[in-house]
């Protein structure tokens, strides 16, 4: 499938309405282009995720880890690893 995991794009599929009004894909391949259009990044970690979404110009210093692993654009993959996924 390449670059994103078989996780990853299940994961992304399944949940999509968390960040977008309607569904941005229907299959594991639409899925798998839409992510890499956006360019969607795979953390190892909620510091990582902290670390990314700061380096992009967003101000997440004053969020608790909860608070980041519930933002919608952060996908928790239920192995410890988080989808970064910017609209």
């Amino acid at each position: 499938m390449g670059y994103y995991s078989k996780q990853c794009i299940d994961v992304f599929l399944e949940n999509q309405k968390q960040l977008f009004d309607k569904p941005v894909a229907s299959t594991p391949e639409e899925a798998q282009e839409f992510l890499e259009d956006c360019m969607a990044a795979v953390a190892g970690s909620l510091k990582e995720v902290q670390a990314y979404l700061e380096e992009g110009g967003m101000d997440v210093s004053g969020l608790s880890p909860e608070e980041l692993a519930e933002m919608a654009e952060v996908f928790p993959l239920g192995d410890g690893t988080y989808l970064i996924v910017e609209a």
